[in-house]
């Protein structure tokens, strides 16, 4: 249904599209305040409140062009989104038993034990603190299309620090490592994984890569911002890290990268997710309601509470920001993503603006997603608008 037109900061005329519970009626005001006083381009909100979805909406343009509309089937790629969902699906390999996090990766995957990484531990990729943020391997620029390649690379690299004990976002590499122990554990791939054990029992649309011809035809563009933000920094700081965790993409533009064929396709399951928002409010919801949604059990309350103890508080060294790490999800941390006034939510936000996250506390499931990518560290006004808007209904 059409829910209003609005006319944007540039002067267009923007539909909003959707439905919501009339008590949620102020996150669509603070929707379309978005596209009225910031640069939105097309987005998408979520809100699932006690397993009942109570906001669906989407509007604005799928290209930056503003030619085609944001539709309710649109996906989009919502970048280091990806880390959350793939962390709760590694969360649920971890409540059938098969794997231990506390147990050295080689444990699974014996190839690993390789140049100083025996003490590397399954929590340890968890928490990004296995020393492996980047691949150092000289590997041919587009190698980050090929997930086998980059896990080759990193099986045979010596960490960085002693495991455990520095705190460098994983960038790209955490999904390529939680991938390969998935791999060696059910035989699946990670994304295959993903989708079996979350995906498809919720009956939702998300996917690390693997985008058919017909996904592209609904898939939003992603608008990204250079100037300020780390695509700039790879460049102007050569020999940093942060560039490091860039040196296997393609030498172009990141906005011809971010809406290639190869992109959409390859298996990164730390960066290439695409979806819609309320598939992965509907994920988060899931948790935060003890682990199951709708009849759907995806693990247990106990593993619920393991997952999002905080396994540590540190300055990351890839970007130098400051993250209270969960196992695999991200816990509140104001100033690098907000995720509202309860300390205890948790998630994931994604480079230009996205984010997904649940309160256990108040049984939410959020996500907002976006094309236009903004040049802020943090998750932005966007996101925090919206967050603010749900946070004044509950209460």
């Amino acid at each position: 249904m059409e829910v209003d037109t609005v006319i944007d900061a540039a002067g267009r005329q923007r539909r909003i599209r959707g439905s919501y519970d009339a008590a949620f009626e102020p996150v669509l005001d603070a929707f379309i305040e978005n596209y009225r006083v910031e640069e939105e381009i097309g987005s998408a909100t979520a809100v699932v409140v006690d397993g009942r979805t109570v906001v669906d909406l989407w509007g604005g343009s799928r290209d930056g062009a503003f030619t085609k509309d944001w539709e309710r089937d649109t996906i989009v790629c919502m970048m280091s989104v990806a880390k959350g969902i793939s962390g709760v699906a590694f969360n649920v390999l971890i409540d059938r038993g098969l794997v231990d996090p506390d147990a050295p990766v080689a444990r699974y995957w014996p190839e690993f034990a390789q140049n100083g990484k025996e003490g590397v531990l399954v929590r340890h990729v968890l928490d990004h603190t296995a020393g492996l943020p980047v691949v150092l391997e000289p590997l041919w620029r587009g190698a980050i299309f090929d997930c086998d390649a980059i896990v080759a690379a990193l099986e045979r690299q010596a960490p960085l620090w002693p495991p455990g004990e520095v705190a460098a976002y994983h960038i790209h590499t955490q999904g390529n490592l939680l991938g390969e122990i998935v791999r060696r554990v059910t035989g699946q791939r990670y994304r295959d994984f993903i989708a079996e054990a979350v995906i498809q029992p919720l009956g939702l649309d998300y996917r690390i890569g693997g985008l058919t011809e017909a996904d592209f035809e609904r898939c939003a563009e992603l608008v990204p911002t250079v100037a300020g933000t780390l695509f700039a920094r790879k460049d102007s700081e050569p020999d940093s890290l942060l560039a490091k965790g860039f040196t296997q993409h393609p030498d172009e533009p990141i906005g011809v990268t971010l809406n290639s064929h190869g992109w959409r396709q390859a298996e990164i399951a730390s960066a290439n997710g695409h979806g819609t928002a309320r598939s992965v409010a509907t994920i988060y919801g899931a948790v935060a309601n003890g682990g199951s949604l709708g009849g759907v059990r995806l693990m247990g309350p106990d593993t619920v509470t393991a997952m999002l103890t905080e396994q540590h508080n540190q300055t990351e060294q890839m970007q130098q920001r400051p993250y209270h790490q969960a196992r695999g999800v991200l816990l509140n941390t104001p100033s690098s993503v907000w995720m509202g006034p309860n300390p205890h939510s948790f998630g994931h936000h994604g480079f230009g603006g996205s984010i997904g996250m649940g309160d256990p506390d108040a049984r939410l499931g959020f996500s907002y997603a976006c094309n236009k990518m903004h040049a802020r560290p943090d998750n932005g006004p966007r996101a925090r608008r919206l967050i603010e808007a749900v946070y004044g209904v509950l209460g």
